[in-house]
């Protein structure tokens, strides 16, 4: 018999309307266009302007609107996890949140919190789970990372924007699906990309708020360094353990937040730019929904049995690879 596998049956995704442009960006703090652009790549991000709207929220959307898309009845999810570092509240956990508001009345639920890994953390957990005989899960990757930016400091609100996605896994005995994956942590990288306060070491207080400890903080050189030759190292393994040469891999999809870092890790892959997915430009760093937005809008594009190596360096540090045969051809 063959081995059961998770497949990728359907993905969605949610957008917020609104679109923070770098000219809006330099009226802010001082920058430019030009500067974000030669740094960073990033033209716009979105971003979730009402303030009674979160994480919670748009992973919703992308949910429901996937369960339409896939003709799936909310009844028939078993499982549900949420890849994000923005939840709307420290409990219940947004993927409880998510699976009451879009019905799925069947589904256990929780969070997976491994910042910009957290989407491929969580579907390779989810493939597990379907290998051991659950028939639909959903994997959603979301943050309001509007959230947690500071808009005083130029070094880090060029990077982030809104999003949220979803996508399907069901089972599969064919040669396709979630295939392998290569996956590292790394605590001594945390002094250099954290969230200070608002954890038990350091609880909300005047003094946090003052200090503006409840904002991302990033050493840029330090993570640019280690995101570099960390994603390369990682991408380039799975490739040589299945024999993957460039030529044949279809698509490199890698955690969009910085087009810099992934030129570098493409030119180390040895891919030309038509087989690396990026869209950094219209999006910014939407933390654990970059890879799957990615797949989304290449939906159309891409075609059953065509080999993808899903990449990802986060906060922490997290890192790693996973390799999948894509499940089906997109039909509109």
């Amino acid at each position: 018999m063959s081995k059961i596998k998770a497949a990728i049956t359907g993905i969605n995704a949610f957008l917020p309307d609104y679109r923070l442009t770098n000219d809006e960006l330099s009226t802010m703090v001082d920058t430019s266009d030009e500067w974000i652009m030669q740094r960073i790549g990033i033209k716009e991000r979105r971003i979730m302007k009402d303030p009674d709207k979160a994480t919670a929220y748009m992973g919703t959307k992308a949910v429901k609107g996937l369960l339409e898309k896939t003709n799936t009845r909310p009844e028939e999810i078993e499982l549900l996890i949420t890849a994000t570092i923005t939840p709307d509240m420290i409990f219940p956990t947004t993927s409880n949140l998510i699976a009451y508001k879009a019905g799925l009345k069947n589904a256990w639920t929780y969070d997976m919190l491994a910042a910009c890994s957290g989407f491929l953390f969580a579907l390779q957990t989810g493939a597990a789970f379907i290998e051991g005989g659950y028939k639909k899960i959903i994997i959603v990757g979301a943050d309001k990372m509007s959230a947690i930016t500071d808009y005083s400091d130029r070094t880090t609100c060029p990077l982030f924007g809104d999003a949220a996605t979803a996508v399907l896994l069901e089972p599969t005995s064919e040669d396709v699906g979630v295939m392998d994956h290569i996956f590292h942590t790394d605590g001594s990288g945390g002094k250099h990309l954290y969230l200070k306060a608002g954890g038990s070491l350091h609880p909300a207080s005047h003094e946090t708020v003052e200090k503006r400890e409840h904002f991302v903080y990033q050493e840029g050189q330090a993570v640019f360094k280690f995101a570099v030759s960390r994603m390369a190292d990682v991408s380039v393994e799975i490739m040589k353990k299945h024999g993957i040469s460039p030529d044949e891999l279809t698509y490199l999809v890698p955690h969009q937040a910085n087009m810099r870092i992934i030129e570098a890790v493409a030119r180390r892959m040895g891919l030309i730019k038509e087989k690396v997915m990026i869209n950094i430009q219209k999006y910014g760093n939407t933390t654990a929904a970059t890879i799957p937005l990615c797949l989304w809008e290449w939906e159309d594009k891409l075609r059953k049995g065509d080999k993808l190596v899903l990449s990802a360096f986060g906060g922490g540090f997290t890192w790693g690879a996973v390799y999948i045969k894509w499940a089906y051809d997109h039909v509109s």
